[in-house]
């Protein structure tokens, strides 16, 4: 945690303290807390300083691993298995033993939290701009090495997805199974094996994740279709992996489009299309330009070429259909946005830089890296090839 920036950000509120009644699957908590509690505690900042409020169960964890200044548990303010109203009770002691009168919440934070501190005198208003998310959109030294670390999983990950997918048989009429589709030891080569693949390899590598990509066809029209069934050659195989490392909690994220086989000529040009799109996006990322600038630069390649665009039409429902990336961190889609409206580019922002086209008469094509936004433009995250041919 930046607590400069932290402070920095802050400054301009009309409270005491910033308030986070959250789990560690709220990405702010996790961000000011440093604990990991799967059940929802109390994080108060205040004067610099971090205070943390868990049961008893997660007292001793959490004197050890969460980065607060304090730590105090529900027995220290005589509370332990009590209603709802005693429980409000503790909350609105524990903030004021801070000596806090006020407090802001996020835009999420649970409504009976805030009504309860209310009832008891605290005074408590809506962070409406979500502060802690623009903190934690710039990362520190050691945050990039946590996302580094996430994508060289990821990225061996896509290596096992690849491999089996490139080492598939093709099926022929004299096959049980349909022609055209790929097949591994004879048996039908299915989205969901190579999910299986990605994931066991991911975890492997210390890195899980609850969803991933692995969409062929007229299912790679759609951009977050997971995929089913067999998958089949000649066709375009969008493989969008996003995984989370088990110890830093901190995401990554690529994508890469196979095809076993030959593509039709507007699957070729398409792939062509998105890697100049690419480049194009990557070219524009610096500091001081706009994630409007990235997208816009993505979405020039397609445009020129006569492709559908939502700057052009904002109600197609083919080519390219979303923003050109997003910013990525403790969650996997965060602050900043590469699209219209974007602000503006900062030293320490990690991002996607992800243009496709998608049509479901033709099929869908994405490529996707991962970057970092440095002093004087930016650091590829991502080393993995840029191929249509899966080898």
């Amino acid at each position: 945690m930046n607590r400069t920036r932290l402070d920095d950000r802050l400054s301009d509120l009309d409270t005491d303290g910033y308030l986070l009644d959250a789990s560690q699957e709220d990405a702010n908590q996790l961000y000011l807390s440093g604990f990991t509690g799967p059940d929802p505690f109390l994080t108060l900042y205040a004067d610099g300083a971090v205070h943390v409020l868990v049961s008893g169960l997660e007292y001793g964890r959490a004197t050890t691993e969460a980065a607060a200044d304090t730590v105090e548990r529900h027995a220290d303010y005589d509370y332990e298995y009590g209603g709802r109203g005693a429980r409000n009770d503790m909350y609105a002691e524990f903030v004021r033993d801070k000596g806090v009168e006020s407090v802001s919440m996020p835009p999420r934070g649970p409504v009976g939290t805030a009504d309860a501190l209310r009832e008891r005198g605290i005074e408590v208003a809506v962070d409406t701009d979500d502060r802690l998310q623009e903190v934690r959109s710039v990362k520190t030294d050691e945050e990039i090495d946590a996302i580094r670390e996430a994508q060289a999983a990821n990225e061996a990950a896509m290596r096992a997805a690849e491999e089996l997918i490139a080492g598939a048989d093709v099926a022929t009429e004299a096959d049980d199974a349909e022609a055209g589709v790929l097949l591994r030891d004879g048996e039908p080569l299915t989205s969901e094996r190579v999910t299986e693949e990605i994931e066991v390899t991911l975890l492997r590598h210390g890195c899980a994740l609850d969803e991933t990509i692995v969409a062929g066809g007229a299912q790679a029209a759609d951009p977050h279709d997971r995929g089913s069934g067999p998958l089949r050659a000649d066709e375009a195989i969008i493989v969008d992996i996003f995984p989370r490392s088990k110890a830093t909690k901190y995401n990554a994220d690529m994508t890469r489009t196979f095809c076993v086989g030959e593509p039709g000529e507007t699957l070729r040009e398409w792939y062509d299309l998105t890697e100049r799109a690419l480049e194009a996006a990557l070219d524009a990322v610096e500091p001081g330009a706009t994630g409007e600038d990235v997208h816009a630069a993505a979405c020039e390649v397609y445009e020129e070429a006569g492709e559908p665009t939502f700057r052009t039409d904002p109600d197609t429902e083919t080519g390219f259909i979303h923003s050109t990336g997003h910013g990525i961190g403790l969650d996997v889609h965060e602050s900043p946005r590469l699209a219209n409206g974007g602000g503006e580019l900062e030293p320490g922002h990690v991002i996607t830089v992800e243009p496709g086209l998608y049509d479901p008469d033709v099929g869908g094509v994405r490529i996707e890296d991962l970057v970092v936004v440095t002093a004087d433009g930016y650091e590829n995250l991502t080393d993995y090839p840029v191929r249509f041919a899966a080898e």
